[in-house]
């Protein structure tokens, strides 16, 4: 399915994205430009259901109004989240995907606002939005557990990345490498799986410590790989991306 992401599956779905079209722009005469390929993502995401893929791009753009009023969200807005230095940003897997690297065991409950955490999730997508190629559409997370104690387990955190990424970015996630993971971790993981959708379960891969390198080279090429893993691209802060 990954080599039509950024075009048409068949002529069903595109004359059923013309539909939704239409609906959007009549539900809401400011979306006159409506995005074609955000239309399309949000149509899979239901199954061409245009009335359920409807409902979610209405969601979507109440909620983007009220938590994004300028269009974007700025470092400024989220410097706590930033200075833990846990989101990363850079190179690209075999498929044209921007990775993006998370650094699980950097984020400390004691201080997080979630609020702010909200923002940086959103600040984050939108960064690896802004670097997909022509033709691409999603893109790879490597999470990576390394470190991980009771004082990172943030369930109503991870709750709420999962909300934004399935309900307001729906088809974007190519595949998450779930690396360095500790036996601690696995009873965090049972708490948030059921929050999980069918379709975004299957994108979760945990990789064997002892294969780390070699799993993650099917997918991404050596040189585009974060050097922490045994490749050669340093690791790029999201802020500076």
């Amino acid at each position: 399915m990954d080599e039509v992401e950024g075009s048409w599956r068949s002529e069903d779905e595109k004359k059923l994205v013309g539909l939704l079209r239409l609906s959007v722009e009549r539900d809401d005469f400011t979306s006159k430009e409506s995005d074609i390929s955000t239309l399309r993502r949000f149509l899979r995401a239901r199954d061409l259901n245009v009335e359920k893929a409807l409902e979610m791009y209405q969601k979507y753009t109440k909620w983007r109004t009220a938590e994004v009023p300028n269009g974007f969200i700025s470092s400024s807005e989220i410097p706590n989240e930033l200075a833990q230095k846990k989101l990363f940003s850079q190179g690209f897997d075999k498929k044209g995907h921007p990775i993006g690297v998370i650094l699980g065991g950097r984020h400390l409950y004691s201080k997080r606002d979630i609020n702010e955490f909200r923002r940086l999730c959103v600040f984050g997508l939108d960064k690896l939005a802004s670097r997909m190629p022509d033709g691409r559409e999603k893109f790879t997370i490597i999470a990576d557990i390394e470190g991980w104690r009771y004082s990172n387990c943030d369930i109503r955190a991870y709750r709420a990345s999962l909300e934004i990424m399935q309900n307001y970015y729906p088809e974007r996630l190519y595949k998450v490498f779930l690396v360095n993971v500790p036996f601690l971790f696995t009873k965090a993981w049972k708490a948030i799986y059921p929050f999980i959708d069918k379709n975004t379960k299957k994108k979760f891969i945990f990789v064997d410590d002892k294969k780390m390198k070699e799993t993650m080279l099917r997918d991404i090429e050596e040189n585009q790989l974060p050097n922490i893993y045994g490749g050669k691209h340093p690791l790029v802060p999201v802020e500076d991306t």
